[in-house]
């Protein structure tokens, strides 16, 4: 990429100086963080002056130097993409009772219809059409619920994108919402088994779920009732319903550590499970007056499944019932009324076992790839025959089967289409393993044309997340076409702080081992260009969230590495936003990084590699960071104070771009295809880095 000739903006420097742990630092570019940032998620038109002025400046320089030059390649990109998306796609239907509901797009419009049919066949009826709902501006859906007797819909929606969601009651029968709204809910609801009532939670001022209401229908909200509030701010609060519909789960947890609550058996009153215990989790699905709960208890680092009596399921009645395996991963499970379901990952791939309860026989599912990506669920009847499988790999589009419970039989419903086309056979799909600096070997999922040269001039894209013990997929993606059509290698780096080799994975990428995740990180794109896949020089470098974190510390530690750094929404102001408990969803994220506020240790350690902290006067590759205004996970000034201190500090003339949404929050733009002009301009930038522009 060529350095740039415009004039960047330059953020003011103010003076503010923070004292933690007898060190004193500068933070000149804290005036970015807005003062009444509550006000601004829901209001973006509050945002101070200045702050405004200087985001849109930057956006006016993204703009002048890089959108209006690669315009054609940038609308290329995105006419690609669009091309391989089915337009009028109809997902597959669900069935409940004597209805099947479904959704599905149309041809030229962003946002989903909600409908359903009789189950044994007949007219469709649209119950609601989130197009015409959501007008001109930001619409983030927050879902769609019928009630157990198929008379209403609550359905819910973010107007915002800062996650405030209003969810709406709608008449099924006439079509129309009936006027009664439950305002500012962190989710979209859950319906109580008789229907007469609406749970949800409630968002306190650092945004975060901490509190469960009861609203019943036909009354006001005002009146509705407290069912639960946490008072500990690390911890988030959930709420949903097992799938035989006898209780209504509260779910309390931060990243490690969980406990739950039962509501039902007559009784509105929550009922403790099993009183939380530092570390320990778990969670429960009931079938026939017992407890299936998949947990980490007495030292099962990979899982479990135990059982226990719904009327007496304290963790002191908790008996095996699949013991732990050391280095099998349970992801998740399925309880049916005759089968337990369970995704599970073996040696970094997915597959799926089916265990019939009624005589304990068990059967597996898996595939032969090199790296392929599962998926189950269960749609709405515990009483089901079958359960919904998706498989995928990096070359192969998406397929869903029916498969039978008893018999294994599998059924295929529907292959991902692709209207441009797409011949699997002319892509190749590898797994490799990079050594880490202590002796781990992390794992590489490679994508590339089979007449890609594979003779160390390719240019390559190598994208990482490594947090939260989040593991990535190997699954099918119509957008990374974009790159490796032309001659770039796709690579994803399964690295530590996710769990891609079980829980021992993720606990090695974070607090005390965070450095590893970086380190890994650097390894893979060395492999890439050690056994030919990339070109030195010639590798760019992609994260979002805590993978833009990633992004900035590995910008610091070895910039001589990348071609450029595409960073989507990046928390890179990490000691900052760990040392403030007043900012969304703080305390939570404690257990996953280390407390700076209490530890000095902790403290040390994040100042060590909070990208934002380590910006160095050296040089850097090109970078574009991208950001949302409303977003209240990684706020707009992360990102924005980031490249503030980038530019007045680097070395360098190469490009540092800052783009933010100005009505936007976490995920970007709400509409499927203003999100794909997003993902075009980052792959646009990252082709620009290695000279295929």
């Amino acid at each position: 990429m060529t350095e740039t000739t415009l004039t960047p903006p330059l953020a003011d420097r103010r003076q503010h100086a923070i004292t933690q742990h007898g060190v004193t630092r500068q933070d000149p570019y804290a005036w970015l963080r807005a003062d009444n940032w509550q006000e601004v998620m829901q209001a973006p038109d509050t945002l101070p002056a200045d702050i405004r002025t200087y985001l849109e400046a930057e956006n006016a320089y993204v703009a002048a130097g890089f959108e209006a030059p690669q315009g054609e390649l940038i609308e290329a990109i995105y006419r690609e993409i669009r091309g391989r998306i089915k337009e009028d796609e109809t997902d597959l239907p669900d069935p409940d009772g004597p209805w099947a509901y479904n959704s599905r797009m149309e041809e030229g419009r962003q946002y989903p219809l909600i409908v359903r049919t009789p189950r044994a066949g007949g007219d469709e009826t649209i119950l609601l059409d989130c197009n015409v709902e959501a007008g001109e501006g930001y619409f983030g859906f927050g879902g769609a619920e019928h009630s157990p007797d198929h008379t209403l819909l609550a359905w819910a929606a973010d107007r915002q994108g800062s996650e405030f969601y209003t969810i709406h009651i709608r008449d099924i029968a006439t079509g129309k919402d009936t006027g009664e709204t439950i305002e500012e809910s962190g989710d979209g609801g859950t319906w109580s088994p008789d229907g007469t009532a609406l749970y949800y939670t409630e968002l306190d001022e650092s945004h975060r779920p901490f509190r469960v209401r009861r609203h019943v229908i036909g009354t006001p909200q005002a009146d509705d009732t407290i069912v639960y509030e946490e008072a500990d701010p690390g911890f988030f609060v959930g709420v949903g319903e097992t799938l035989s519909r006898r209780y209504i789960v509260i779910d309390v947890h931060d990243h490690q550590t969980s406990e739950l609550y039962l509501i039902g058996d007559g009784s509105l009153e929550p009922r403790l499970v099993s009183a939380r215990l530092a570390e320990r989790e778990y969670d429960a699905e009931e079938r026939g007056g017992l407890l299936y709960m998949l947990t980490n208890a007495d030292g099962a680092e990979d899982y479990k499944i135990v059982t226990a009596p719904a009327e007496a399921p304290d963790a002191a009645h908790w008996t095996d019932l699949l013991p732990h395996v050391a280095g099998v991963l349970i992801l998740d499970i399925l309880l049916f009324a005759n089968h337990l379901v369970r995704l599970e990952r073996y040696e970094g791939l997915p597959r799926i076992v089916v265990r019939d309860l009624r005589d304990n026989r068990e059967w597996t599912v898996a595939f032969d790839e090199e790296a392929y990506s599962l998926g189950m669920s269960a749609g709405y009847e515990f009483d089901a025959t079958t359960f919904r499988m998706t498989y995928s790999s990096p070359t192969t589009p998406s397929r869903t089967y029916d498969i039978d419970l008893d018999t294994g039989a599998r059924t295929l419903l529907k292959e991902q289409e692709v209207p441009s086309g797409h011949d699997p056979a002319d892509y190749v799909t590898r797994r490799i393993f990079a050594d880490a600096a202590d002796g781990a070997r992390v794992p590489i999922t490679l994508l590339h044309r089979r007449d890609t040269p594979i003779d160390g001039t390719a240019p390559a894209l190598l994208y990482g997340y490594g947090s939260y013990g989040m593991s990535m997929p190997a699954a099918f993606s119509v957008s990374v076409l974009s790159l490796v059509d032309r001659g770039m290698v796709y690579a994803v780096a399964h690295i530590r702080g996710g769990m891609e080799k079980g829980y021992a994975w993720y606990r090695n990428g974070r607090r005390e081992h965070k450095l590893n995740t970086f380190t890994d990180f650097i390894a893979s794109a060395e492999k890439l260009i050690a056994d030919g896949y990339a070109a030195p020089g010639k590798v760019v470098a992609e994260g979002g969230s805590a993978g833009g974190m990633l992004m900035g510390a590995v910008a610091n530690m070895r910039p001589d590495l990348w071609a450029g750094v595409l960073a989507i929404v990046p928390f890179v102001d990490v000691l900052n936003t760990m040392s403030d408990d007043t900012l969304p969803l703080t305390p939570p994220e404690w257990p996953e990084w280390g407390n700076p506020i209490e530890s000095e240790a902790d403290f040390q350690r994040v100042a060590a590699y909070a990208p934002y902290e380590q910006v160095t006067a050296m040089d850097y590759p090109p970078i574009l960071a991208l950001a949302g205004l409303t977003d209240p996970r990684v706020t707009y000034w992360e990102p924005a104070k980031w490249v503030a201190k980038l530019r007045a500090t680097k070395t360098d003339s190469r490009p540092l771009y800052l783009k933010t949404h100005m009505g936007a929050g976490h995920g970007g733009a709400s509409g499927r295809f203003d999100r794909i002009k997003e993902t075009a301009l980052g792959y646009a930038f990252a082709l620009s880095c290695v000279g295929l522009a």
